[in-house]
């Protein structure tokens, strides 16, 4: 399978925090993608990424927190994450690279 440049633009990073960390437990890995990503794209980059097998993908997005900066009020942006179950016996190690 090819890997292209969409795939790369597609998967932003990936997501270490406790929660993930806890998903990952039970095969799941936490990335951050597109906002525009549908979940057989998703699917179709991290089998291509990472030569690993994808038993199913849920994404969620996280609308930006409105807050003040120097009396200023702003908005962070807004964040798209897939959780990407993967199949039994396959890994990805995101802590390589970091």
């Amino acid at each position: 399978m090819s890997v292209t440049p969409a795939q790369y633009d597609m998967i932003r990073s990936p997501i270490i925090t406790e929660k993930s960390t806890l998903a990952s437990e039970h095969g799941a890995v936490v990335f951050e993608v597109a906002m525009d990503a549908t979940k057989p794209e998703i699917k179709k980059a991290v089998e291509a990424l990472f030569n690993v097998k994808v038993k199913a993908v849920n994404t969620t997005v996280t609308k930006g927190k409105v807050k003040k900066f120097r009396g200023k009020t702003g908005t962070r942006r807004d964040v798209k994450k897939a959780y990407v179950t993967l199949v039994e016996g396959n890994t990805i190690d995101v802590t390589t690279g970091l």
